[in-house]
């Protein structure tokens, strides 16, 4: 009987860590050639880790939740004589799966229950369809929640720490006599001493994955970059009316239509009377880069943080075209599942606040971009036209652009250029031809 080795793979894009989100495979499973075993986050995407040979599972190396090293054992693989071990298989993984449970004792198969079945590992882990990151399958995991159970609040129905926080511990295998009560029923009758144990007061997670490295490029944008940032409003009444048009047009592609590739257009147009708005500075080198080509980035909210998508030559496709991408792009920034090379490249960002309200913001530059523009909420507002008031439909747009490269009266000029296009679209059709 032979064993090897499975570790997690050099994953490039300067990677050198991931945090296990989920096992794809059992202890006991049979596996093929380059199927994927596991789940990783990296700091820059979800990625499937493949076996590179053929066998059994024998053993896991680490939970769901760790944060494993490249060239690190992630699992070990029998090889040889798999049809004689089967049987000694069924037991031998359930001494493998919780390494770190205080209880010795192995859980037994489905089939076994009473005193070994109050060993087990409790509650079930989350099912693949359950959206939670993996501090929330962690929490719910130490706090006894079976997280298939709660039901999600935050966004695209994820499941939050709070959800979990408020969720009714689930019931042990051996706690059926019903006597338990819930924790905190008693803790709010009368006044006392406030916990001494600061475990009960705070909860603390370790900054990791996707949202480390948030963290990390804005810390490192703010001390490098100085920012300012210009607001104004554009009336977008004749934009609403095209997009209206589009959107039915788009339908029938089975495409959804939305203002930001309009804006993408019409950011396109204008950066080519601003190339520097589609510049960076390599500071190393001391030296301005032009791109002449144009990558536009746009910011998307996912349960595991803000990632940023790249629509790549964004000039050379159509309205339908780019609607399609963002709409994949989008559904699979919230799944996790983008490639690291989707999310490099922009020469320039779009975050659009107004999808989830906002009216106005300062967003922060993604370097070593030079400029991030800013889409706000649409709203009806009286606006004096030819001596009268008249209704119409208006959106704010910001832009922040460093201040290294980018004056603050070109940036007024680059913002009215491309609010001007907005306000007439029907003249940014004709530019587009």
């Amino acid at each position: 009987m032979a064993t090897k080795s499975v570790q997690l793979p050099d994953i490039g894009e300067g990677v050198t860590e991931g945090e296990l989100v989920q096992w794809l495979v059992q202890v006991g499973d049979t596996v093929e050639d380059d199927q994927p075993v596991a789940e990783v986050m990296t700091d820059k995407a979800t990625v499937e880790v493949p076996t590179p040979f053929a066998g059994t599972v024998k053993e896991l190396k680490a939970q769901e939740g760790d944060v494993i090293p490249i060239e690190t054992e992630i699992l070990v693989l029998e090889t040889s004589g798999a049809a004689e071990e089967a049987p000694k298989k069924e037991e031998e993984p359930q001494k493998q799966e919780a390494p770190k449970q205080e209880s010795a004792a192995s859980p037994a198969p489905a089939a076994t229950a009473g005193a070994q079945a109050t060993q087990t590992i409790h509650p079930p882990v989350a099912e693949v369809n359950v959206l939670a990151t993996p501090s929330t399958r962690r929490l719910a995991r130490e706090m006894s929640v079976d997280i298939n159970e709660v039901s999600g609040s935050g966004l695209a129905g994820r499941v939050t720490r709070e959800d979990v926080l408020s969720a009714k511990p689930s019931a042990a295998p051996q706690a059926s006599n019903g006597s338990a009560k819930p924790m905190s029923a008693p803790q709010f009758k009368t006044p006392g001493p406030l916990p001494v144990d600061s475990a009960e007061r705070e909860e603390r997670v370790a900054l990791r994955g996707i949202r480390r490295k948030i963290a990390e490029n804005l810390q490192m944008t703010k001390q490098i970059v100085p920012h300012f940032t210009l607001m104004d409003e554009c009336n977008v009444t004749e934009l609403v009316k095209l997009r209206t048009q589009a959107k039915s047009a788009g339908e029938k592609h089975g495409v959804k239509i939305t203002y930001l590739p309009f804006v993408m257009k019409s950011l396109i147009a204008t950066i080519k009377e601003y190339p520097m708005f589609n510049a960076s500075i390599d500071d190393q080198a001391q030296e301005i880069v032009y791109k002449n080509y144009f990558n536009i980035g746009f910011a998307a909210d996912t349960p595991n943080g803000l990632v940023v998508p790249v629509i790549k030559d964004a000039d050379r496709k159509s309205i339908l075209q780019i609607s399609a991408e963002i709409m994949e792009l989008a559904g699979r920034a919230r799944e996790g599942k983008l490639k690291p090379d989707e999310m490099k490249g922009a020469t320039i960002t779009i975050t659009n606040i107004g999808s989830v309200g906002g009216n106005y913001a300062t967003p922060i530059i993604n370097h070593p971009e030079v400029a991030i523009v800013g889409m706000y909420k649409i709203v009806d507002k009286p606006i004096m036209k030819d001596g009268k008031f008249r209704a119409a439909k208006v959106m704010n747009y910001t832009v922040t652009a460093d201040h290294r490269l980018i004056d603050g009266a070109v940036a007024a000029n680059f913002l009215n250029a491309f609010m001007k296009r907005l306000e007439n679209p029907s003249h940014l059709m004709l530019e587009m031809i």
